[in-house]
């Protein structure tokens, strides 16, 4: 009998000891899966924290970032790459064909394939108006072929590309607006010096042809200096509010000869006491140049009139308009450009630098202004530019 208690006793007390142990070893179990949870809540923070940290990083960089894996799918394009080449991040596991549809970007993929590394390549894409990259790319190669990968990097080169195009075209431009009174006044001088000289009325009209080309070409390079200072910032405007009528009339008086020459009627409707707020010496070289081109290409016999309004936002708008052949569509909107001729003949025969509608619209942007053009082939020409206000008492 009292081996039997001693007995029981034991059991009890062991089945204690085994059930205190149980539940410290739960309570131990719960504290490090609770530990566990938090270690690894810390780490899937620390690496959304990493990986966010990286996208602000990619999606900061001006330059497009591409990468692709070893299969030549697209694991990464960064923001800018996106606005490059008008792309989505739905493009991440498509190939190059498939996201970009171009092939010349897909052979660039098989060329650094082949060499590895491709340094400082000029890409041209086949956009239209055509875009420029500089293309630094190379493998990735850690050893493992499941982690090999290429990563390219574009630099967006259009700008400069355009710059580098204005320039050429404007020193060809210039070269050759230079060139054309400096040899004519060559061959008349020339012509001269051989005995031309000693007939006076030969010598009289040649030496009156040298002087029209000489006045040419101080034309162009006044105006070449205008549109440098321009461009460059250098012309503070002096503005004044004055009445906009009076100075019109001054340029027609000035420009009245011309208009003469080709019986051309000049008109003032700008109404009496409408002031304007401008540079007016600048403003003055506007309606001299817009004038003069109603005169020049508009119809022998026809008519150039300046008006000028107020708007509904409180600026001064003012018109020119001729009653001449017009300008096609297609030249509208290239006509601000420095140079830049609708008839190329016709402008070489009545003179001119090509730089007056490219002044204008600088002048006019400068002012805080806009300058735009109405015309149809046949049915005359009307150029409109504004002006901030005030514009009243």
């Amino acid at each position: 009998m009292g081996w039997a208690i001693l007995t029981a006793v034991l059991l009890l007390a062991i089945l204690a000891l085994h059930i205190f142990w149980r539940n410290k070893f739960a309570r131990a179990l719960q504290r490090s899966e609770v530990e566990l949870a938090k270690t690894r809540n810390l780490r899937q923070e620390i690496l959304n924290r990493a990986q966010t940290q990286q996208e602000i990083l990619l999606n900061s960089m001006v330059e497009g970032l591409l990468l692709l894996d070893n299969e030549g799918r697209i694991l990464l394009a960064n923001r800018a790459l996106g606005k490059l080449f008008s792309v989505d991040s739905s493009i991440c596991g498509k190939t190059i064909i498939e996201a970009f549809r171009n092939h010349r970007l897909a052979d660039l993929v098989d060329r650094v394939e082949r060499e590895r590394q491709i340094l400082d390549f000029e890409f041209e894409s086949s956009e239209i108006p055509p875009r420029w990259f500089q293309v630094n790319a190379s493998i990735i190669s850690d050893g493992d072929p499941a982690q090999n990968g290429t990563i390219f990097v574009f630099h967006d080169l259009t700008r400069m590309k355009q710059l580098e195009n204005t320039r050429q075209e404007f020193v060809a431009n210039v070269s050759h607006e230079l060139r054309t009174p400096l040899s004519m006044i060559k061959g008349y001088v020339e012509t001269l010096l051989d005995g031309a000289k000693d007939n006076p009325e030969v010598a009289g009209k040649f030496l009156k042809t040298i002087e029209r080309h000489a006045d040419r070409l101080t034309f162009l390079i006044e105006d070449l200096l205008t549109i440098s200072r321009l461009e460059s910032g250098q012309v503070i405007l002096q503005r004044e509010k004055r009445e906009l009528q009076p100075a019109v009339q001054k340029i027609i008086q000035d420009l009245g000869a011309r208009a003469d020459e080709r019986k051309v009627q000049l008109q003032n409707k700008v109404p009496t006491g409408l002031l304007a707020f401008a540079d007016f010496d600048r403003l003055e070289q506007v309606l001299w140049n817009l004038i003069d081109n109603g005169i020049k290409y508009g119809k022998t016999g026809g008519t150039v009139s300046v008006g000028a309004m107020t708007t509904g936002d409180g600026k001064l708008e003012v018109q020119v308009e001729d009653d001449g052949p017009g300008i096609p569509e297609q030249a509208k909107d290239r006509v601000f450009e420095r140079f830049y001729r609708v008839d190329k003949a016709r402008s070489r025969e009545q003179g001119g630098t090509g730089l007056g509608l490219a002044i204008v619209k600088h002048v006019v942007t400068s002012h805080g202004g806009e300058v735009r053009v109405e015309s149809k082939s046949g049915q005359g020409t009307r150029f409109f530019f504004t002006l901030p206000g005030p514009i009243s008492e």
